[in-house]
């Protein structure tokens, strides 16, 4: 009699194990090819960072070189032009002593006259300084006509002395008297070929003294205008002399570079100028009496 009740029955069919085994299989091959995909994906972010932090570190330091090599040659340029300007600093003060330098007389001549003037000045305008003080103690002080004779007769002694060393220096360097840089940069202001005019110190003086008799006053006005006629005359005779040596350099025709006849002819040029700037030391002399005529002549108003 066959078994018709139902049974539970607890065994797997083979056909279905393997299929779920099958599907777990796939599924579980799926699986790991996208946990190596991420892998692969997290590993390719770190080389991307990697490059893009090497790539910046090699433009940085392409950077630091270019500025470094800027830097360099910018020292070099400024190395090169410094020492460019030292030779042409050094060529401009041998050709200033040079020309300073007059006839049999060295190259040092006229450089050591300058300094040597200038430390004199400088020891005069104390003593100067001093005796004004006194004699405006004096005058303050009421003293009598002979106490202030003295005084002013020791100042005009001491203007003498500084007459005498312009002239000096008139010899040893006489473009460092004319150009007048022994004086201060105010002074220089009002510089006329190596001094000061004598017109126009009169002119302020005139107004600084007590009210005069028509005797003093007549003879400051003579002196005044004796004083402009000869400032006049010297300020021609200087155009005339400058205008004398430019045409002197530049009358020469000038040979074949290097030529003898060209070379003789410049050193007869120069030779021509030399001469002529040998007057100048005598011109300033002129200006130097010129300055020191009307100081001598008030004195005796």
């Amino acid at each position: 009699m066959a078994d018709t009740s139902p049974r539970t029955d607890t065994s797997t069919d083979p056909d279905i194990d393997i299929d779920e085994r099958n599907q777990m299989f796939e599924q579980g091959q799926l699986a790991a090819p996208t946990a190596s995909d991420s892998s692969d994906k997290s590993r390719d972010k770190l080389d991307h960072k990697s490059l893009r932090r090497l790539a910046q570190n090699r433009e940085a330091a392409r950077k630091s070189r270019l500025r470094k090599k800027a830097y360099i040659q910018n020292l070099e340029s400024s190395r090169l032009k410094l020492t460019q300007l030292e030779q042409e600093l050094q060529r401009a003060r041998q050709q200033g002593i040079f020309i300073s330098s007059s006839g049999d007389q060295s190259q040092s001549a006229g450089g050591n006259g300058a300094v040597a003037f200038d430390m004199e000045y400088a020891r005069w305008l104390e003593e100067h300084n001093k005796h004004i003080n006194e004699l405006r103690a004096a005058a303050n002080a009421h003293a009598g006509d002979d106490d202030l004779r003295k005084i002013v007769d020791s100042i005009m002694a001491q203007y003498d002395e500084f007459f005498r060393l312009k002239g000096v220096a008139a010899k040893a360097d006489v473009f460092h008297v004319l150009s007048g840089m022994w004086k201060t940069p105010a002074e220089r202001c009002f510089m006329w070929l190596g001094g000061f005019r004598s017109s126009e110190l009169l002119k302020l003086l005139a107004g600084q003294l007590e009210p005069l008799t028509e005797q003093q006053l007549t003879g400051i006005c003579n002196l005044q205008q004796s004083s402009q006629q000869a400032e006049d005359a010297l300020s021609q005779g200087m155009e005339a002399l400058q205008q004398s040596l430019a045409e002197t350099l530049s009358s020469g025709s000038l040979g074949p570079a290097g030529s003898s006849g060209n070379v003789a002819s410049y050193m007869g040029q120069m030779a021509m100028a030399m001469g002529k700037l040998g007057t100048l030391e005598n011109f300033l002399r002129q200006l130097i009496i010129c300055g020191y005529k009307p100081f001598s002549r008030c004195n005796a108003y």
